[in-house]
């Protein structure tokens, strides 16, 4: 069972992180054993970051069969998502990839591999970019080459095309149950885990745990931002992950860019791919792993 800690990152703010350790004489689960993988003893912390209005909860299936692999785990909520902290201010790219930095030197995590989906794979390349060392590999699952100003022309039209639902008229049951429905078929957790995103008010309604405000200033943020910059500067083993088949001209550009990628395609996948194919992507980053032990 993972552990729940809060972690007081100084000057920052409380993260809440589920760790899950590797428990001694565990036999592997399903995907954990791969041709390659990374010796017994050879043990590589790794951090897990989720995406945009996301949660740590999405990535236990993934953090499960990586620790029974013999890989400590820390799986995230970011500022003023899931169960951590709201500060009131830093919710952008580069300020959320400098709390990851601060969380490992608290943590005392040497080197680890450091993986993120969606906006959360913007937020580790610019770990990896701007905090060189910390990392010794990341993976970018289904993001980390996020640049909103290719798909809009200005902000307002940004916003306007992904901003939030509003929940105001919804019911929690209403809710849940549409959840769970687009989730059949998916691994036992995955509709719990969507469903972290959001909290039941005390009258039965609706509402997702980061603000509005908050959700825009990222938004925001990704279409300000430029991870092309950042590729020259990333430098150590980039696996990209994404969530459909090969052809997408961003990620043909990260892999030209990037000093040391690799990729793994998922078509026909779900955004939330981690929480979909557990399995599959466990057993893609043991390969990485693998390669930086």
């Amino acid at each position: 069972m993972p552990r729940a800690l809060e972690v007081d990152l100084p000057g920052r703010f409380r993260m809440a992180v589920r760790e899950h350790e590797p428990a001694a004489g565990t036999a592997p689960l399903p995907g954990a054993a791969v041709p390659g993988a990374a010796v017994p003893g050879a043990a590589v912390p790794v951090v897990l970051v989720h995406g945009l209005a996301s949660n740590a909860l999405l990535w236990d299936g993934v953090a499960q069969r990586l620790a029974a692999a013999g890989h400590p785990c820390y799986a995230v909520d970011q500022r003023g998502h899931g169960l951590s902290a709201d500060p009131g201010t830093g919710y952008d790219t580069d300020t959320c990839a400098d709390d990851l930095a601060a969380l490992i030197t608290v943590l005392d995590l040497a080197a680890p591999v450091v993986v993120g989906q969606s906006w959360g794979g913007n937020v580790v390349l610019s770990l990896a970019a701007r905090h060189p060392g910390v990392a010794r590999a990341v993976a970018c699952v289904d993001g980390g080459w996020l640049r909103l100003s290719d798909r809009f022309a200005t902000f307002e039209q940004c916003w306007a095309a992904l901003a939030p639902p509003v929940f105001d008229d919804l019911a929690w049951d209403d809710v849940e149950r549409m959840i769970r429905a687009g989730h059949a078929g998916w691994p036992a957790g995955a509709a719990e885990a969507t469903l972290g995103n959001l909290r039941r008010t005390p009258d039965g309604g609706v509402r997702a745990r980061l603000t509005r405000d908050h959700h825009r200033s990222i938004v925001r943020s990704l279409f300000e931002g430029d991870p092309h910059a950042w590729y020259p500067r990333v430098a150590v083993p980039v696996l990209l992950a994404p969530a459909r088949a090969e052809g997408d001209p961003a990620v043909a550009d990260a892999l030209a860019s990037l000093p040391d990628p690799r990729v793994s395609y998922y078509p026909g996948a779900h955004h939330d791919l981690h929480a979909q194919h557990p399995d599959r992507l466990a057993a893609d980053l043991l390969r990485l792993i693998s390669a930086v032990t």
